[in-house]
């Protein structure tokens, strides 16, 4: 960098064929695609909801100001300055930190794989979307066709048609089943579209970018606009933003609050590093880490403020339904003229007749109907996207419009995604000429997909959603936080403080502020470390279970907590610490050859000077 490459060496004759953005906007747009992703959507909302409402924002907010935007302004700066992959870029920093690279190079080929996966449901779900009536709103008939499937009137029709019509699910993930042809055309589809759009790499990335982040936040605010018009929308919006200060003294809050932070600007993943690379060597990074950190946060503020808009109105049908049966039960049984007891007048009416008639009201199946008990029936992830907002799709007029249009959103959000990981995968590669430099790169980068695809199609058997749950909690968060804290370390203190300011001054024109400073030398590597401690605690007392769909099960249609087999927990394990065992591995084949050729120097200096002595 600084000092280790002089800015007339930063561009060689190698470097003089790099290709280049073609405008600074689709580089903010490819940051920005691969920062905001899925978990902006179902996972930024259900934390709110969770942990305060409103009070989430403030550990969030220290969180992106104290970890986020630094770590974030280090990959671009190295990514940048070096421009290379991630791992050419750890191995010109230190030959023994080249281990950093590979295992971000792993992480990001693991996370391709069930990324695109869930890519593969929601292009399912988009495809089935153009029916009217929706699929997934009426229950099927029986083989016998003498009525409705059992599962399915056991379960309800969003759930049957996600566990049953979509996965083919099996009770227990020890029992494989077989591939499923519809998942298995749908990995062939998705991974053809990714390797359309990212065949030539940021040539072909940069035109793709313009629809795929862009088109978004067209139908966020789409969505918005629908969201605001309906009944029980204020009450969800009201039910998200009231702060709950209590939640604060939960330090999972503040855990969760970080790690949101940290995975949602998709840090230590090496893609940023690689888009970074193709950037002209003085660009303002510093600038550019600012910019997409907080446009990230406030699409997942935009986000909530749309899911729950909806989920509140979902809520509110819900919770009329809920006392329209209960009213039917109290006029069947009181023999009460038809519409005698409304919405409004249910609590007044039940309330008179259970003083009246106790004992024939207690003997009635009523449900306890309460709006805030169906707002907190909140869900994150696969379940809030397949399930609960498909459920609420169905009570929207025009539920086939907006259907298409949720699908197609996700599916578009996931795709900007995929750029980010796969060219954290195909850049490297590219920069270590695995293939000879007269290979066209739409080779390299057909056989890194076509080698994903068929290492994905694990997850097109019947127990795949089981499998990549066991991926997504274990192949990605333990080795992420590692290797972001290994990079702060790496940067500040093996590469040096001064020389990477230095860097930055080059770059940008300006020293770094005391702000930069102070977050990158003590506040975010502190922050890292804890959430790295945090998280072996959570690893080592965390049950090891999954939840399996059983039709079988006594509580079904809950599902039936099952503990992971050990051959399933060696597996998780094993994706716990593999991509971490590069560091070491790295190191040590950087350490033993250097020792050993020392050892030899000094047996060669020994007989020398024998030879010496005996002539003498």
């Amino acid at each position: 960098m600084a000092q280790a490459l002089a800015p007339g060496l930063l561009v060689d004759t190698v470097e003089d064929r790099r290709p280049q953005w073609d405008n600074k906007f689709q580089y903010l747009l490819s940051c920005v695609g691969f920062a905001v992703g899925l978990g902006n959507i179902w996972r930024f909302p259900y934390l709110c909801q969770t942990y305060g409402g409103g009070a989430f924002l403030i550990p969030y907010l220290i969180a992106l100001v104290c970890e986020g935007i630094p770590l974030f302004h280090i990959e671009l700066a190295i990514g940048q300055r070096l421009r290379r992959g991630s791992i050419g870029v750890w191995t010109a920093i230190s030959p023994y930190l080249g281990g950093v690279g590979l295992g971000c190079f792993t992480v990001s080929f693991l996370v391709s794989l069930y990324y695109n996966t869930v890519l593969v449901w929601v292009l399912w779900y988009f495809l089935n979307s153009f029916q009217q009536p929706l699929p997934w709103s009426t229950c099927p008939p029986n083989l016998n066709r003498t009525g409705l499937v059992a599962e399915c009137q056991a379960s309800g029709t969003v759930s049957y048609f996600w566990y049953r019509q979509t996965l083919n699910i099996t009770a227990d993930i020890s029992d494989s089943g077989t591939v499923q042809r519809r998942l298995l055309l749908g990995q062939v589809a998705s991974w053809a579209v990714v390797y359309l759009c990212i065949s030539r790499g940021i040539e072909t990335t940069g035109k793709a970018i313009y629809f795929t982040a862009l088109f978004p936040y067209l139908v966020l605010t789409i969505f918005l606009v629908r969201g605001l018009t309906l009944p029980g929308a204020t009450e969800g919006l009201t039910y998200l933003f009231t702060p709950n200060v209590q939640t604060l003294l939960n330090p999972r809050v503040w855990l969760d609050a970080a790690t949101q932070i940290f995975f949602s600007l998709s840090l230590a993943f090496g893609g940023h590093i690689a888009f970074a690379s193709y950037n002209p060597p003085r660009n303002d990074c510093r600038r550019d880490a600012v910019i997409i950190a907080l446009v990230n946060s406030v699409t997942s503020l935009y986000a909530s403020v749309t899911i729950f808009s909806i989920m509140g109105f979902k809520a509110t049908n819900d919770h009329g339904q809920c006392l329209d049966r209960n009213i039917l039960c109290l006029i069947n049984e009181f023999s009460l003229p038809e519409q005698s007891i409304s919405r409004d007048s249910y609590p007044a009416a039940l309330l008179h007749l259970n003083a009246t008639q106790p004992g024939r009201v207690a003997r009635l199946p009523l449900r306890a109907c309460s709006l805030k008990d169906f707002l907190d029936q909140g869900a994150s992830g696969p379940g809030l996207a397949f399930i609960v907002f498909t459920e609420a799709v169905l009570h929207m007029p025009g539920a086939t419009v907006w259907a298409v249009l949720f699908f197609g959103m996700l599916f578009s959000l996931g795709l900007s995604s995929m750029f980010g990981n796969m060219e954290g995968i195909i850049t490297p590669l590219l920069d270590m000429g695995v293939l000879p430099r007269w290979v066209p790169k739409e080779v390299l980068t057909g056989l890194a997909c076509l080698l994903c695809f068929l290492s994905a199609t694990c997850f097109t058997l019947q127990s795949g959603s089981y499998w990549l749950e066991v991926f997504d909690n274990f192949a990605a968060s333990l080795n992420l936080v590692t290797f972001a804290f290994l990079e702060v370390v790496g940067v500040i203190y093996v590469y040096g403080m001064k020389r990477f300011c230095a860097d930055v001054k080059w770059m940008t024109g300006q020293w770094p502020s005391l702000y930069w400073r102070v977050s990158w030398r003590v506040v975010s590597p502190l922050m890292l470390l804890g959430i790295l401690l945090s998280y072996i605690v959570l690893l080592a007392f965390r049950s090891p279970s999954y939840k399996a769909w059983n039709p079988q099960y006594e509580l079904f249609p809950a599902q039936e907590e099952k503990i992971y087999p050990g051959w399933v927990q060696a597996v998780c394990m094993l994706l716990s610490f593999l991509p971490l065992l590069w560091v070491p591995a790295s190191a040590l084949a950087q350490l033993l050859p250097r020792r050993r050729q020392r050892r030899e120097d000094t047996q060669l200096d020994t007989g020398l000077k024998l030879q010496d002595s005996s002539g003498c």
